[in-house]
Protein backbone atom coordinates (compact mmCIF):
# COMPACT_ATOMS: atom_id res chain seq x y z
CA UNK A 1 0.00 0.00 0.00
CA UNK A 2 1.35 3.01 -1.19
CA UNK A 3 2.75 5.40 1.82
CA UNK A 4 2.29 2.74 4.44
CA UNK A 5 4.41 1.10 6.60
CA UNK A 6 2.70 -1.63 8.34
CA UNK A 7 4.23 -3.83 11.40
CA UNK A 8 3.34 -7.31 11.93
CA UNK A 9 2.09 -8.01 15.56
CA UNK A 10 4.99 -8.93 18.32
CA UNK A 11 4.25 -11.33 21.07
CA UNK A 12 3.95 -8.84 23.81
CA UNK A 13 1.73 -9.57 26.80
CA UNK A 14 -0.93 -6.64 27.09
CA UNK A 15 0.51 -4.34 29.50
CA UNK A 16 -0.73 -1.07 30.57
CA UNK A 17 2.07 0.01 33.25
CA UNK A 18 2.43 3.91 33.20
CA UNK A 19 -1.60 4.41 32.63
CA UNK A 20 -3.52 5.05 35.84
CA UNK A 21 -6.60 6.57 34.20
CA UNK A 22 -10.15 5.16 34.98
CA UNK A 23 -10.86 4.80 31.20
CA UNK A 24 -15.03 5.30 32.95
CA UNK A 25 -13.75 8.89 33.35
CA UNK A 26 -12.84 9.61 30.14
CA UNK A 27 -15.60 12.35 28.53
CA UNK A 28 -14.65 10.12 25.00
CA UNK A 29 -15.96 7.33 27.57
CA UNK A 30 -19.30 9.26 28.79
CA UNK A 31 -22.36 8.41 27.85
CA UNK A 32 -24.26 10.95 26.27
CA UNK A 33 -27.72 12.36 27.38
CA UNK A 34 -28.65 14.07 24.16
CA UNK A 35 -29.42 10.85 22.45
CA UNK A 36 -30.20 8.24 25.48
CA UNK A 37 -33.00 7.40 23.44
CA UNK A 38 -31.69 7.02 20.14
CA UNK A 39 -32.99 3.44 19.77
CA UNK A 40 -36.53 4.89 20.32
CA UNK A 41 -37.00 7.69 17.58
CA UNK A 42 -37.64 7.57 14.53
CA UNK A 43 -34.58 7.22 11.64
CA UNK A 44 -34.38 10.75 10.33
CA UNK A 45 -34.34 11.92 14.41
CA UNK A 46 -31.97 9.82 14.99
CA UNK A 47 -29.56 10.35 12.17
CA UNK A 48 -30.04 14.08 13.28
CA UNK A 49 -28.80 13.29 16.66
CA UNK A 50 -26.02 11.99 14.97
CA UNK A 51 -25.46 14.30 12.38
CA UNK A 52 -25.81 17.34 15.72
CA UNK A 53 -23.26 15.41 17.57
CA UNK A 54 -20.69 15.43 14.39
CA UNK A 55 -21.02 19.48 13.86
CA UNK A 56 -19.71 19.75 17.56
CA UNK A 57 -16.62 17.61 16.67
CA UNK A 58 -16.16 20.11 14.26
CA UNK A 59 -16.02 22.85 16.62
CA UNK A 60 -13.79 21.09 18.91
CA UNK A 61 -11.37 21.37 16.15
CA UNK A 62 -11.78 24.52 15.94
CA UNK A 63 -10.09 25.53 19.10
CA UNK A 64 -7.59 23.87 18.41
CA UNK A 65 -6.20 25.42 14.75
CA UNK A 66 -3.24 27.69 16.37
CA UNK A 67 -1.53 24.24 18.31
CA UNK A 68 -2.63 22.43 14.41
CA UNK A 69 -0.92 25.36 12.49
CA UNK A 70 2.23 25.11 15.08
CA UNK A 71 2.93 21.36 14.57
CA UNK A 72 1.90 22.02 10.85
CA UNK A 73 5.22 24.25 10.94
CA UNK A 74 7.32 22.18 12.74
CA UNK A 75 6.89 19.27 10.82
CA UNK A 76 7.42 20.78 7.39
CA UNK A 77 10.55 22.29 9.06
CA UNK A 78 12.24 19.06 9.96
CA UNK A 79 11.12 17.70 6.48
CA UNK A 80 13.16 20.74 4.93
CA UNK A 81 15.80 19.09 6.98
CA UNK A 82 15.32 15.33 5.47
CA UNK A 83 13.28 14.43 7.75
CA UNK A 84 9.99 12.64 7.30
CA UNK A 85 6.26 12.26 8.93
CA UNK A 86 4.78 9.28 10.76
CA UNK A 87 1.67 8.30 12.55
CA UNK A 88 0.94 5.62 14.90
CA UNK A 89 -2.16 4.39 16.21
CA UNK A 90 -4.27 1.92 17.11
CA UNK A 91 -7.83 0.57 15.84
CA UNK A 92 -9.36 3.51 14.17
CA UNK A 93 -6.77 5.73 15.19
CA UNK A 94 -4.48 3.94 13.79
CA UNK A 95 -6.64 3.15 10.34
CA UNK A 96 -7.13 6.98 10.00
CA UNK A 97 -3.42 7.63 10.17
CA UNK A 98 -2.62 4.85 7.60
CA UNK A 99 -5.41 6.36 5.46
CA UNK A 100 -3.59 10.16 5.40
CA UNK A 101 -0.71 8.44 4.94
CA UNK A 102 -1.28 6.89 1.83
CA UNK A 103 -3.14 9.56 0.39
CA UNK A 104 -0.20 11.95 0.11
CA UNK A 105 2.16 10.39 -2.59
CA UNK A 106 -1.05 10.42 -5.81
CA UNK A 107 -2.18 13.58 -4.02
CA UNK A 108 0.98 15.49 -3.94
CA UNK A 109 4.06 13.28 -5.80
CA UNK A 110 5.62 12.87 -3.14
CA UNK A 111 7.52 9.35 -2.37
CA UNK A 112 5.74 6.92 0.11
CA UNK A 113 8.23 6.86 2.62
CA UNK A 114 8.10 10.52 3.07
CA UNK A 115 4.90 10.28 5.33
CA UNK A 116 4.53 6.95 6.58
CA UNK A 117 1.75 5.48 8.98
CA UNK A 118 2.01 2.35 11.32
CA UNK A 119 -1.18 0.45 12.94
CA UNK A 120 -0.70 -1.61 15.93
CA UNK A 121 -1.69 -5.36 14.77
CA UNK A 122 0.15 -4.44 11.42
CA UNK A 123 -1.94 -5.19 7.49
CA UNK A 124 -4.32 -7.51 9.19
CA UNK A 125 -5.74 -4.65 11.37
CA UNK A 126 -6.50 -2.09 8.60
CA UNK A 127 -9.32 -4.92 7.93
CA UNK A 128 -10.24 -6.87 11.17
CA UNK A 129 -10.47 -5.77 14.72
CA UNK A 130 -6.88 -6.08 16.07
CA UNK A 131 -7.62 -3.71 19.18
CA UNK A 132 -5.44 -6.12 21.52
CA UNK A 133 -2.63 -4.93 19.66
CA UNK A 134 -2.61 -2.31 21.30
CA UNK A 135 -1.70 -3.19 24.92
CA UNK A 136 2.02 -2.83 24.57
CA UNK A 137 4.28 0.14 24.88
CA UNK A 138 7.52 -2.05 23.86
CA UNK A 139 5.85 -3.33 20.55
CA UNK A 140 4.99 0.14 19.92
CA UNK A 141 8.69 1.44 20.97
CA UNK A 142 9.72 -1.63 18.87
CA UNK A 143 7.42 -0.90 15.31
CA UNK A 144 9.13 2.38 15.30
CA UNK A 145 12.65 1.80 15.84
CA UNK A 146 12.06 -1.15 12.98
CA UNK A 147 11.59 0.88 10.35
CA UNK A 148 14.34 3.34 11.01
CA UNK A 149 12.86 6.12 12.65
CA UNK A 150 15.28 9.01 13.62
CA UNK A 151 16.29 11.56 14.98
CA UNK A 152 15.23 14.32 12.04
CA UNK A 153 11.70 12.22 12.32
CA UNK A 154 8.44 13.45 13.44
CA UNK A 155 6.11 11.13 14.59
CA UNK A 156 2.06 12.39 15.59
CA UNK A 157 0.66 9.52 18.21
CA UNK A 158 -2.95 9.34 17.80
CA UNK A 159 -5.38 7.58 20.15
CA UNK A 160 -8.75 9.24 21.06
CA UNK A 161 -8.27 8.31 24.45
CA UNK A 162 -4.92 9.93 25.08
CA UNK A 163 -3.66 6.69 26.75
CA UNK A 164 -2.95 4.19 24.31
CA UNK A 165 0.42 1.97 25.63
CA UNK A 166 1.03 1.32 22.04
CA UNK A 167 1.05 4.84 21.03
CA UNK A 168 3.03 5.96 24.42
CA UNK A 169 5.54 3.17 23.59
CA UNK A 170 6.08 4.85 20.17
CA UNK A 171 6.00 8.67 21.76
CA UNK A 172 8.30 7.63 24.56
CA UNK A 173 11.16 6.03 22.12
CA UNK A 174 10.49 8.86 19.58
CA UNK A 175 11.12 11.51 22.36
CA UNK A 176 14.13 9.79 23.35
CA UNK A 177 15.94 10.00 20.44
CA UNK A 178 15.25 13.52 20.04
CA UNK A 179 12.69 13.55 17.18
CA UNK A 180 9.46 15.77 17.34
CA UNK A 181 7.18 13.91 18.92
CA UNK A 182 3.16 15.16 18.70
CA UNK A 183 -0.22 13.66 20.51
CA UNK A 184 -3.61 13.90 19.34
CA UNK A 185 -6.13 13.16 21.23
CA UNK A 186 -10.14 13.88 22.14
CA UNK A 187 -9.29 14.59 25.95
CA UNK A 188 -7.36 17.64 27.35
CA UNK A 189 -4.52 16.90 29.62
CA UNK A 190 -3.68 13.21 28.26
CA UNK A 191 -0.94 10.68 29.05
CA UNK A 192 0.32 10.98 25.94
CA UNK A 193 -0.16 14.71 25.87
CA UNK A 194 2.56 14.74 29.37
CA UNK A 195 5.32 12.64 27.15
CA UNK A 196 5.13 14.18 23.70
CA UNK A 197 6.83 17.78 22.95
CA UNK A 198 3.29 19.21 21.22
CA UNK A 199 -0.11 18.49 21.78
CA UNK A 200 -3.33 18.79 19.69
CA UNK A 201 -6.29 18.39 21.64
CA UNK A 202 -10.33 18.85 20.69
CA UNK A 203 -12.45 17.75 23.09
CA UNK A 204 -15.20 15.62 21.14
CA UNK A 205 -16.73 14.68 24.48
CA UNK A 206 -19.51 11.98 24.75
CA UNK A 207 -20.31 9.85 21.63
CA UNK A 208 -23.67 9.64 20.62
CA UNK A 209 -23.30 5.28 20.88
CA UNK A 210 -21.45 5.25 24.08
CA UNK A 211 -17.80 4.81 23.95
CA UNK A 212 -18.16 4.77 20.05
CA UNK A 213 -14.79 6.81 19.30
CA UNK A 214 -14.94 5.56 15.94
CA UNK A 215 -17.44 8.42 15.13
CA UNK A 216 -16.81 12.31 16.81
CA UNK A 217 -13.91 11.22 18.06
CA UNK A 218 -12.75 9.89 14.38
CA UNK A 219 -14.49 12.28 12.99
CA UNK A 220 -12.42 15.23 14.52
CA UNK A 221 -9.35 13.23 14.26
CA UNK A 222 -9.58 12.84 10.45
CA UNK A 223 -9.80 16.60 10.67
CA UNK A 224 -6.74 17.33 11.89
CA UNK A 225 -5.05 14.67 10.25
CA UNK A 226 -6.09 16.10 7.09
CA UNK A 227 -5.01 19.58 8.33
CA UNK A 228 -1.54 18.33 8.78
CA UNK A 229 -0.90 16.51 5.80
CA UNK A 230 -1.93 19.57 3.25
CA UNK A 231 -0.42 22.14 5.29
CA UNK A 232 2.88 20.61 5.46
CA UNK A 233 2.70 19.88 1.70
CA UNK A 234 1.55 23.07 0.87
CA UNK A 235 4.70 24.43 2.72
CA UNK A 236 6.45 22.34 0.82
CA UNK A 237 5.51 23.54 -2.63
CA UNK A 238 2.99 21.50 -3.61
CA UNK A 239 0.13 23.58 -3.90
CA UNK A 240 0.12 26.66 -6.60
CA UNK A 241 -2.95 28.80 -5.52
CA UNK A 242 -4.90 25.98 -4.56
CA UNK A 243 -4.36 24.04 -7.70
CA UNK A 244 -2.73 20.58 -7.13
CA UNK A 245 0.51 21.08 -9.15
CA UNK A 246 2.37 18.11 -7.53
CA UNK A 247 -0.24 15.70 -9.03
CA UNK A 248 1.38 12.49 -10.36
CA UNK A 249 -0.06 11.21 -13.88
CA UNK A 250 -0.96 7.61 -13.50
CA UNK A 251 -4.89 7.39 -14.99
CA UNK A 252 -7.18 9.00 -17.13
CA UNK A 253 -8.43 11.00 -14.83
CA UNK A 254 -5.58 12.51 -13.33
CA UNK A 255 -4.03 13.73 -16.63
CA UNK A 256 -7.37 15.25 -17.24
CA UNK A 257 -7.04 16.95 -13.97
CA UNK A 258 -3.25 17.84 -14.97
CA UNK A 259 -4.33 19.29 -18.45
CA UNK A 260 -6.98 21.73 -16.84
CA UNK A 261 -4.46 22.95 -14.26
CA UNK A 262 -1.73 23.69 -16.71
CA UNK A 263 -4.75 25.23 -18.91
CA UNK A 264 -5.95 27.39 -16.16
CA UNK A 265 -2.74 28.59 -14.69
CA UNK A 266 -1.01 29.13 -18.19
CA UNK A 267 -4.15 30.95 -19.72
CA UNK A 268 -3.92 28.51 -22.64
CA UNK A 269 -6.50 26.13 -24.11
CA UNK A 270 -6.88 22.48 -23.13
CA UNK A 271 -5.07 20.98 -26.56
CA UNK A 272 -1.98 23.38 -26.17
CA UNK A 273 -2.01 22.50 -22.08
CA UNK A 274 -2.50 18.60 -23.52
CA UNK A 275 1.14 19.13 -25.19
CA UNK A 276 3.04 21.25 -23.16
CA UNK A 277 1.96 18.40 -20.46
CA UNK A 278 2.75 15.84 -23.05
CA UNK A 279 6.28 16.80 -23.75
CA UNK A 280 6.81 17.64 -19.99
CA UNK A 281 5.56 14.85 -18.23
CA UNK A 282 5.07 16.87 -15.25
CA UNK A 283 2.46 19.63 -13.99
CA UNK A 284 5.21 21.79 -13.01
CA UNK A 285 7.69 21.93 -15.95
CA UNK A 286 4.58 22.31 -18.17
CA UNK A 287 3.19 25.80 -16.50
CA UNK A 288 6.88 27.03 -16.87
CA UNK A 289 7.22 25.99 -20.04
CA UNK A 290 3.80 27.82 -21.25
CA UNK A 291 4.17 30.44 -18.92
CA UNK A 292 8.06 31.61 -19.18
CA UNK A 293 8.16 30.28 -22.64
CA UNK A 294 11.18 28.48 -22.13
CA UNK A 295 11.85 24.61 -23.49
CA UNK A 296 12.05 21.68 -21.37
CA UNK A 297 15.56 21.71 -20.35
CA UNK A 298 15.47 24.99 -19.24
CA UNK A 299 12.01 24.46 -17.44
CA UNK A 300 13.20 21.36 -15.42
CA UNK A 301 16.19 23.25 -14.37
CA UNK A 302 14.43 26.41 -12.98
CA UNK A 303 12.02 23.84 -11.08
CA UNK A 304 15.25 22.11 -10.14
CA UNK A 305 16.58 25.62 -8.55
CA UNK A 306 13.56 26.53 -7.12
CA UNK A 307 13.40 23.06 -4.89
CA UNK A 308 10.22 22.42 -6.67
CA UNK A 309 8.22 25.44 -6.20
CA UNK A 310 6.69 27.08 -8.48
CA UNK A 311 6.27 30.31 -7.82
CA UNK A 312 10.04 30.56 -7.33
CA UNK A 313 10.12 29.02 -10.51
CA UNK A 314 8.48 31.42 -12.69
CA UNK A 315 10.69 33.77 -11.60
CA UNK A 316 13.15 32.72 -13.46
Amino acid sequence: MTGVRVIAPGSNLPDDRGVSEDLGRLATEGRNPATERIDEVSTLEMLRLIHEEDARAVEAVTSELPRIAAVVDAVAERMAGGGRLFYVGAGTSGRLGVLDASECPPTFGVGPELVQGLIAGGDSALRRSSEGSEDSREEGAADLRAIGFAAGDAVVGIAASGRTPYVMGALECARGLGALTVALACVKGSAMEGVAEMAISPETGAEAITGSTRMKAGTATKLVLNMLSTGVMVRRGAVYGNQMVNVQLTNAKLVDRGRRIVAEVVGCDGEMAGRLLAEAGSVKVAIVMGRSGVGLTEAERRVGLSGGRLREALKG
